[in-house]
Formats: structure tokens, sequence, C-alpha cells
């Protein structure tokens, strides 16, 4: 019988631009998607770690993450 002892999900997540929005007001929406999403972990007491958080030319937003994976225990992955 296998059990898991640890496990995480690494992901890169890309927050685009609206494209039917003037620019300025879309990376604004962006950066409120991006606080909004971080916001979403605290409040479900996800456990995560930003390996990498970069603002793309075009304001967008890429994340590298890596969070709890369901409710399974995290190990050492986050430290």
């Amino acid at each position: 019988m296998k059990r898991i002892k640890a496990a995480c999900i690494c992901q890169t997540l890309h927050f685009q631009l609206k494209e039917d929005l003037e620019h300025s007001i879309a990376v604004r929406l962006v950066r409120e998607e991006v606080e909004h999403y971080k916001q979403a972990l605290e409040r479900n007491r996800t456990r995560y770690k930003i390996v990498d958080e970069a603002e793309q030319e075009d304001g967008s937003v890429v994340i590298r993450i890596i969070k709890q994976y369901n409710r399974s225990p995290v190990g050492d992955y986050l430290d």
C-alpha cells in the first residue's frame, strides 16, 4: 500500500491583459487580479511560495508558484 508523504504543485500563471480595455485600465485590473489570487490563497489557508513574479513589457504578470496540492502535507517543499 502507498501513502502520499508530501505533495505540491508547481504552476506558472500568466495574468493577461483584457484586449478590449484601455491599456492603463487593463494593467490596473491585472494587478488587482494578482492581489485577489494571493488573498484567495491566504483565505483558503493554502500554503504556497512564490518563486518568481515578473511584470511583462505589455503590463501582464507571470507568476511561478509552488503551492499545496489539495490538503496534502507539503513536507520541505516550501522551506
